[in-house]
């Protein structure tokens, strides 16, 4: 209970500051996105698969040149693992599970503009992930939320392309990776998120 409240206190203040930087950014951004998610390991793991999800969420974006300005994300983010295991309380194992996890992810990023008429751009900088939900597949999509730490803390990088569609929006296309350096579950072996994603959206230009 204190774990659901703390998250309903901080969703609200994380979309308040998302919000102000809307009203003075340059452009407002929508996207979705296809996830291909795993995990960095060690200790008992030798292996994990990847498993499919996605991420579609809202940007804003503050230009301080033609060259660099600094992006906001907030989306919802499904991450996860495939082929790991699940230890039951009387000692009992089941292997080959697939874990999947969905959170709010949040990254501060700077974004370097390049090309001619600058439409390409690089963008890097760290994410704070919230654990909303956790399931594996092994038991109709049992809870496991308990079993895994509600942060996910790592760094965010990527490249994108945008086309100007009108005056008043582009589209664009973007691949994006993220590496976790926090622990995913809360005891046990050491794994950190890792995901990949191929995005397409729509922005608009605020000035």
């Amino acid at each position: 209970m204190k774990k659901l409240l703390t998250t309903l206190f901080i969703i609200p203040a994380i979309c308040s500051v998302a919000f102000a930087q809307i009203r003075t950014s340059d452009e407002f951004g929508l996207n979705i996105g296809y996830n291909a998610a795993n995990v960095t390991y060690s200790g008992g793991y030798d292996h994990s698969d990847y498993v499919s999800g996605l991420n579609i969420g809202f940007s804003a974006e503050h230009y301080f040149s033609d060259r660099w300005s600094i992006k906001g994300k907030v989306n919802y983010d499904q991450k996860g693992f495939g082929n790991g295991y699940l230890t039951f309380n009387d000692g009992t194992e089941i292997d080959d599970v697939d874990f999947h996890l969905n959170y709010l992810t949040i990254p501060v990023m700077a974004n370097w503009h390049f090309g001619r008429t600058r439409n390409w751009y690089l963008h890097f900088g760290p994410y704070v992930g919230i654990l909303l939900s956790a399931s594996e597949s092994s038991n109709s999509g049992v809870d496991v939320k308990q079993a895994f730490n509600t942060t996910d803390v790592g760094f965010d990088a990527g490249i994108g392309v945008k086309f100007p569609i009108s005056n008043r929006a582009k589209f664009f296309i973007e691949l994006d990776g993220q590496g976790g350096f926090t622990n995913v579950f809360k005891d046990g072996d050491t794994l950190q998120n890792e995901r990949s994603s191929i995005n397409f959206g729509f922005l608009f230009p605020l000035r």
